[in-house]
């Protein structure tokens, strides 16, 4: 990891967070690095806790490179946007950086009652913005096996397949801030 991403992870400002301008590594659940916006150089994604147990949800923080300025800027803030906790094993929200230069948001419950699910969201840099470019989703009830869900789309085109049977919907470019998780369960039918 270069040495001003993981300055930034000690402490840096985060306009628009719930919090204090204070960001210490303590509230960092999940991270990733990738070239986001394709200049060559690293950037950062970061889903963080708000801070205090407020009953908020957890935010994701999108850093982009300023390799001139030896340091990270931040190009989005959405707190109160990630579903999830550290408490709870197996509702970990996660991040990966994709080898094209986007990167995926998972949230899941994969430990707690008998409906299981996971979610992610391929989220992309277009436009001098975060967008959500694709939509994935799988459930199950552990003790129903004939109740289970499962759903990939492409939000960019509204092209998909969901419950094994490939779908055409409406296309659609939404902003990684604009998105509400209902949004791509009803355009892959899953809320029938």
């Amino acid at each position: 990891m270069k040495p001003w991403i993981a300055a930034l992870l000690v402490s840096a400002a985060l306009p628009g967070a719930s919090a204090a301008a204070e960001f210490p590594a303590e509230r960092v659940i999940a991270m990733a690095s990738g070239d986001w916006n394709k200049d060559g150089t690293q950037d950062l994604v970061v889903v963080a806790t708000p801070g205090e147990d407020n009953g908020e949800d957890n935010g994701i923080y999108v850093y982009l490179a300023k390799p001139e300025e030896n340091r990270l800027t931040l190009a989005l803030a959405a707190p109160n946007s990630v579903w999830g906790n550290l408490t709870m094993y197996g509702q970990e929200p996660e991040l990966a950086a994709l080898a094209n230069g986007s990167f995926t948001l998972t949230t899941k419950n994969d430990s707690v009652g008998r409906d299981r699910w996971r979610q992610s969201l391929t989220i992309a840099y277009r436009n001098f913005d975060f967008i959500v470019a694709g939509f994935t989703y799988s459930s199950y009830d552990t003790l129903d096996p004939n109740a289970s869900s499962e759903c990939d789309l492409n939000v960019l085109t509204g092209k998909g397949k969901a419950r094994g049977q490939p779908f055409s919907g409406k296309a659609q470019f939404l902003l990684l801030q604009d998105w509400r998780d209902d949004i791509g369960r009803a355009a892959c039918g899953l809320d029938n």
